[in-house]
């Protein structure tokens, strides 16, 4: 694990706008290694949230590419899984979801409007919650296919919506292959940090996502510790088997409140806070590589608005040889603090001071950040890198290290 400590004369590495490091101490930039390595992911990581999710429909190819474009370190691709067993990218299984009366409250296809497939439409108990709608393990690949992604938040980002029935839902498979083709052509390495999505109730249906995702990694030559790749989970139970069939880096999520589903069905009474006591992360390290909590977690909007701070849970983590990388960061005013939103500040659509919330959580010492707009992330990272490298440059011409 790599971590700096932003607001510092820094000897470490430090990425730049192409990808480049300057070796620890003193010494001449180097690329990162399409392969991976050592030296991936690069710190801090720009981890693209659901892809360019901010500028294109969630999860779909376009959102990833774009993501890609905008400089993106990582790409994330939420899993669940089909009738027939293929992986696909969805942020739940739900694909469309139905309230009390009937209506659609929220989709991110447009199955709801599809009448031949009117007859899937169900009721089901995922994590202990009553859900009307339509879920992908009841499609096959063949079927998902036919359908059109939409925006999930409409009212947010009206322009988004507006490219509603483009695109389609990509496979895990098709995501690699994408991954791979723009690694290669761009000589670098761009990673992937695939969640695995409501993994107990899957599993409690006959359908882990767990096994399929290790043998799609095994096949294509990602199944090894230096892989571009870190499988994320809410869940521990998931991840700590993982760790025995895998050894790419692993990352626990965390919320503000609450405990893992996995935990509530065990009857642990343990919650995600019990999670973060230096005993906590300190066992969390023997399963996981990565921290990664949401961000009122690191840093409280009073303290992002006063341009950041040093973080006592990301010093714990450190402390702890894990990684830390916080969810997640947004650019329009309906997920910014109120010092940092743009005008008029009541309406949500606006873009604010995304970058400034970037470099409020840099200070609090983050290796990474999940970025619904990786481009602005990118620009902050970038000119907060540019600056740490400009500082090492002057201490290696003082003598100093």
């Amino acid at each position: 694990m790599i971590a700096l400590a932003w607001g510092t004369v820094l000897a470490s590495a430090m990425p730049s706008a192409r990808g480049e490091s300057l070796a620890a101490g003193c010494g001449l930039p180097r690329p990162w290694h399409v392969s991976g390595g050592d030296d991936w992911p690069p710190v801090p990581a720009v981890y693209a949230h659901r892809g360019a999710s901010a500028l294109r429909p969630e999860h779909t190819l376009e959102a990833y590419r774009q993501a890609i474009a905008d400089g993106a370190d990582v790409i994330e691709p939420d899993l669940v899984i089909t009738r027939d067993g293929v992986l696909v990218a969805r942020h739940e299984n739900a694909l469309a979801v139905l309230g009390p009366d009937g209506h659609v409250v929220e989709a991110t296809t447009d199955v709801a409007e599809r009448p031949d497939y009117a007859d899937r439409r169900t009721t089901k108990t995922v994590d202990g919650r009553r859900v009307s709608g339509w879920f992908a393990e009841d499609f096959s690949w063949a079927e998902l296919q036919t359908l059109r992604a939409r925006e999930r938040i409409p009212a947010i980002r009206p322009a988004n919506a507006r490219l509603d029935g483009r695109y389609g839902i990509p496979s895990l498979q098709q995501i690699v292959d994408l991954v791979r083709s723009e690694s290669t052509r761009l000589g670098r390495a761009i990673g992937m940090a695939p969640e695995t999505k409501h993994p107990t109730y899957f599993q409690s249906i006959g359908m882990p996502l767990e096994e399929p995702l290790v043998a799609l990694l095994e096949a294509n030559g990602l199944n090894q510790a230096d892989a571009p790749v870190v499988i994320q989970s809410f869940e521990v139970a998931n991840l700590q088997a993982l760790r025995q069939r895998t050894p790419v880096r692993l990352a626990q999520l965390v919320g503000a409140r609450g405990q893992p589903y996995d935990f509530t069905v065990a009857g642990d009474s343990r919650s995600y806070a019990d999670l973060l006591t230096p005993e906590g992360l300190a066992a969390m390290r023997r399963y996981a590589d990565v921290l990664a909590p949401v961000k009122s977690l690191v840093l409280g909007p009073e303290a992002v608005a006063r341009g950041g701070a040093a973080s006592e849970l990301v010093a714990r983590a450190h402390a702890a040889d894990l990684s830390v990388v916080v969810w997640t960061l947004r650019p329009e005013n309906a997920f910014l603090p109120a010092a940092l939103k743009g005008e008029p500040v009541g309406d949500d659509t606006v873009r604010g001071r995304g970058e400034a919330e970037v470099v409020a959580y840099l200070r609090a010492g983050v290796d990474g950040v999940f970025a619904d707009d990786p481009g602005v992330a990118r620009r902050a990272v970038d000119a907060a890198a540019g600056t740490a490298k400009s500082a090492a440059a002057a201490a290696c011409g003082s003598g100093r290290r």
